[in-house]
């Protein structure tokens, strides 16, 4: 068969099969404007709740300023060529200092995105030989990163210490078989469920098996832990936490991500990690830019009390009105409906088109059939004023819903 011919028939899954209707609007969709808790969609003013801006830092004017200044002093180009061998400077490494210590580790390393950073950390981590234990809800990244995987790896149940044990022993019998170790992966915050992985009960395990952690904190570094540094710290469990990674795209509103780790091991994935390697080092103006937020991060704690604040209100005031919140103990706040594909796109355009609220939606095969997910993240950008006209509106959509109202997928628009 001709390869395009296949695609052609499948447009790769779920996902490529409603393309057709959906691009521009559910997917791919355009907000416009300046980055916040408002901004354009459709030409039309919306309240934004899709943003993993969480401290509000994408258009704090201090951030404006620092990239604009390091674009002005340096261009977009420099430094040119991959860290090995001629993209290095003072200021990555003097990033990589300022966040290890802030992370509770002797080294971290920056790396270009967040997603291939995951990805190029397992491959560097695990050789054939040895075996990954992962959690069932693991990130895109954590999935594709075992995919390049050459050994074994078991999957435990999402945040089921119980079934974790169980496949930790099969891990170790197989890793006494072939003489490798074993890599454990979870995340600090899911960024879709919004519970925290249970890092503190995973590093007790430590104790009945040899194994190594590695946690992916994308959402909770900045926003979890007395001081924002992560779950680990949340949790108090920095020192059990062996390799942290989190990325810049979410607290910090910008590109990139790091690693953090004891010396030797950052020191060995500098030196093997290929998709940094041979990869061109970040832009000045990100590293310079990124100094800024993070300094922001750390010295406004007030960023981090206001996203707390509007968390809860909005999350007390949801389940208030009778919406399921499934199991989130964190910022980010999942709203589970039960309904068909046609009444979740009907909803969700009522949302839009009538009550200006734009948040993203998600069905299967993300989550099972016959439910709807409607996942808010709540930022310091928003005011309460937001989280009041967000209640009314889903107030009334939760009525519509139960009323079976969006079963026809005939929706005028006011």
């Amino acid at each position: 068969m001709d390869i395009f011919n296949k695609i052609s028939k499948s447009m790769g899954g779920p996902l490529g099969q409603h393309q057709k209707w959906s691009h521009g609007y559910f997917s791919f969709p355009k907000l416009e404007g300046e980055i916040g808790a408002h901004m354009q969609f459709n030409g039309k003013e919306h309240l934004v709740w899709s943003l993993n801006n969480y401290l509000g830092l994408a258009n704090h004017p201090e951030v404006r300023e620092a990239d604009a200044k390091a674009a002005a002093d340096y261009g977009m180009a420099y430094p040119m060529g991959a860290r090995m061998m001629s993209g290095n400077s003072k200021h990555h490494e003097a990033l990589e200092s300022e966040l290890a210590e802030f992370v509770g580790k002797e080294d971290a390393f920056l790396l270009n995105y967040g997603y291939q950073g995951m990805v190029s950390i397992i491959d560097s981590l695990v050789d054939r030989n040895d075996v990954i234990v992962y959690d069932a809800e693991s990130h895109a990244c954590i999935i594709d990163g075992l995919r390049l995987h050459m050994g074994k790896r078991f999957v435990y149940q999402h945040n089921d210490l119980e079934s974790c044990e169980k496949q930790l022993e099969r891990a170790t019998r197989l890793a006494e078989q072939t003489g490798g170790g074993i890599l454990l992966i979870t995340e600090g915050v899911f960024g879709m469920s919004g519970a925290q992985g249970k890092l503190k009960e995973i590093i007790e395990l430590k104790k009945k098996f040899d194994f190594r952690l590695l946690v992916d904190d994308a959402h909770g570094f900045g926003t979890m832990g007395k001081t924002g540094a992560g779950t680990h710290e949340e949790q108090n469990c920095i020192e059990g936490t062996d390799v942290y990674f989190a990325t810049f795209a979410k607290s910090m509103a910008g590109i990139g991500a790091f690693v953090a780790g004891n010396t030797e091991i950052i020191d060995y994935l500098r030196y093997n990690m290929r998709s940094q390697i041979f990869a061109k080092a970040l832009p000045m103006p990100m590293v310079l830019g990124l100094k800024k937020r993070f300094e922001l991060l750390k010295s406004k704690p007030e960023l981090r009390e206001k996203l707390w604040q509007i968390s809860s209100t909005l999350q007390s005031g949801l389940k208030a009105r009778g919406f399921n919140l499934g199991v989130t103990n964190t910022m980010v706040t999942p709203v589970f409906l039960e309904g068909d594909l046609n009444e979740a796109t009907a909803l969700t355009r009522d949302l839009r088109e009538n009550y200006g609220i734009f948040c993203s939606i998600v069905i299967y095969p993300v989550i099972p059939k016959g439910l709807i997910l409607l996942r808010l993240i709540p930022t310091a950008a928003h005011s309460l004023e937001d989280v009041q006209r967000t209640l009314d509106a889903y107030t009334e959509m939760g009525k519509k819903l139960k009323a079976g109202y969006y079963k026809e997928n005939k929706l005028e628009i006011a």
